[in-house]
């Protein structure tokens, strides 16, 4: 076996009693009885969150495996099992040193590497280049480097732009730490110091190492104000002034520092195994079987929360269940695979089954199977992912990427649909699995229920789950499924929306915000329902509530999610604004400051 010798008595003992027990195929049917059973065992306290490259994972991915040998299928890979690797932690090396003229600083209260920083040094004069802009645009202009050499010496850079207030600002798409860097190495630079002026950080201080960036070429190290000022004794100037002149005069302020500096920076990973588990039914029609539909559903959640895992109370280290995100999508894809396998003498198409890891730390599964797949992937014409869908609620079920082929939606509305009202997006991008198959040009259909209050925290229980609702949503699935499966022709690819999320050097990290979880379904005609209301935040402080229908902010109105967005690009930090909401039918107006 590959899991660790030195697991629990408690996970050997659930694996024995839910991996033994096997499911009969002489009864196919998706039934809230077997669903009940799976949710239970992957959101069991036992297997302690499900992260990735514990021997909980181990676990959890031999039980899955041996759930797909016992439908039958054909077992891909390495007898069903895709490995690849994750960095689950990052830490600062004992390499990461800055030092001049008798200064030394000390990592933690001094310095701190980047995350995207290369494990290098160097040593050479500081350069002082304003907001490190290199920009060349028909209606703005800056650059910071012109009429500076900053060939193999050290460029030191306040980080943000003149505008941090301003979402709609043309700097924006300048203002990333990681861009910046990249122009100072196009210009020769040998490391880059990265400083948070007032503006940008009143409390100067130094940021986590985080999600690991692909490096860039040459030490990149975070300096305390304190620390730029030291270098900056000689100019006779200080951050403070210079942010304050580059705000006002809106142009380049460059200059040699006279300091020689030598530094460092390193950056060790954890890496940890995991795997996608991988499972075929071939089909049947000699034409149509070397096309693939894949279904799929993540099998990973956050372990035992805490800082950096995603979890929404990350000082409560806890068993993170994950009930409905995503046991409740790692039910169902078993159930299909029951329930298909049951048909498979009539399947035309073959379907690939995959449970995929690591979804949590940025689709990194799913990712790792389209750039390594099974099959030829233009011979993918389809990929159905089911998460989070264990909370129904009004039978409202959200369908997105009904844009990513011209047949979708009437397929959709063609299969019958037990009282389930469908809420459709178009677009193919979207936070799981299925978005690494829309950027390779396959059609997805992305199925949920909605986030609710016990999203990424310890209380997303079995018993919070609606398996009247999951078996309901597991039979349609099953219909879309053996459609698309069995249809005369492919489905055709059409774009519907961007290939990826929109970067963090075109969006303000700290943008307007109310506070609300709000309903992307589309259900609501009349407005825009706050689904939850989070304590302490703006909309919760001026008294809106959990279900609120938001109709108009400052006086123009708010139909949907875009409407919704579009007002608040518009709004500023600090503003006093007013939102029209209908409670119980009986129009409110509230006042709220952001």
């Amino acid at each position: 076996m590959r899991y660790t010798f030195y697991l629990s008595i408690a996970v050997v003992t659930a694996f024995s009693m839910f991996g033994c027990s096997g499911r009969k195929i002489d009864q196919p049917e998706i039934t809230k009885d077997e669903l009940h059973e799976s949710v239970e065992f992957l959101a069991s306290d036992s297997l302690k969150g499900r992260f990735p490259g514990t021997p909980e994972d181990n676990i959890l991915s031999d039980w899955i495996a041996s759930q797909f040998r016992q439908a039958g299928l054909k077992m891909l890979f390495n007898d069903g099992l895709q490995p690849f690797e994750v960095t689950v932690e990052l830490e600062a090396g004992k390499g990461n040193a800055l030092g001049f003229e008798g200064f030394s600083g000390t990592v933690g209260e001094d310095i701190a590497p980047f995350t995207f920083s290369a494990n290098a040094s160097h040593e050479g004069e500081v350069i002082f280049a304003g907001y490190g802009f290199d920009i060349d645009g028909d209606s703005l202009k800056w650059h910071d480097y012109e009429g500076i050499d900053v060939k193999g010496k050290w460029v030191m850079i306040l980080r943000g732009d003149p505008e941090l207030d301003n979402p709609d600002s043309p700097f924006a798409t300048f203002s990333d730490d990681r861009n910046k860097v990249m122009a100072a190495e196009d210009h020769g630079a040998g490391g880059v110091l990265l400083v948070s002026g007032v503006g940008f950080d009143q409390k100067d201080g130094l940021d986590e190492l985080r999600v690991k960036k692909s490096p860039v070429a040459i030490p990149v190290l975070q300096i305390k104000r304190t620390v730029a000022n030291k270098i900056l004794e000689k100019s006779g100037k200080s951050i403070e002034e210079l942010e304050k002149a580059l705000n006002e005069k809106r142009a380049p302020l460059s200059f040699a520092t006279g300091v020689t500096a030598k530094g460092s920076s390193e950056i060790n990973e954890k890496k940890v195994k995991t795997w996608n588990i991988v499972g075929m039914l071939e089909g049947t029609d000699e034409q149509l079987k070397d096309e693939y539909i894949v279904i799929g559903a993540h099998k990973d959640h956050l372990g035992m929360g805490g800082p950096n895992t995603g979890s929404r109370k990350p000082d409560t280290l806890a068993v993170h269940n994950g009930a409905d995100d995503n046991a409740s999508g790692t039910a169902v894809l078993l159930e299909l695979v029951e329930k298909m396998a049951w048909q498979h003498d009539s399947l035309r198409r073959s379907v690939i089954f995959v449970a995929f890891g690591a979804e949590e730390m940025g689709l990194l599964g799913s990712k790792y199977f389209v750039e390594n797949p099974p099959v030829e992937l233009s011979k993918i014409k389809a990929m159905i992912n089911v998460d989070m869908v264990g909370r129904l609620r009004d039978n409202n079920l959200q369908v997105g990427g009904t844009g990513t082929s011209k047949q979708s939606e009437d397929i959709l509305n063609s299969i019958p649909h037990d009282s389930l009202n469908l809420a459709f997006t178009t677009e193919g991008y979207g936070p799981s699995d299925h978005a690494s198959f829309y950027g390779k040009d396959i059609p997805v259909f992305f199925f949920s229920t909605g986030a609710h209050l016990d999203y990424h925290t310890p209380f997303d229980d079995t018993d919070s789950v609606n398996f009247d609702g999951l078996e309901k949503i597991g039979d349609y699935i099953f219909g879309l499924a053996w459609t698309v499966a069995n249809m005369d022709s492919a489905l055709v690819f059409q774009e519907a929306g961007p290939k990826e999320g929109v970067s963090r050097s075109r969006r303000r990290g700290k943008g307007v915000t109310l506070g609300i979880m709000p309903d992307f379904s589309g259900t609501e005609k009349r407005g825009l329902r706050a689904d939850f209301v989070i304590k302490g935040k703006p909309a919760a402080l001026g008294g809106m509530k959990d279900g609120d229908i938001i109709t108009a902010i400052n006086g123009k109105p708010v139909k949907n999610i875009y409407d919704y967005m579009y007002r608040l690009s518009k709004l500023k930090f600090g503003q006093t604004i007013s939102v029209e909401v209908l409670r119980d039918g009986e129009k409110k107006i509230l006042i709220i400051q952001l």
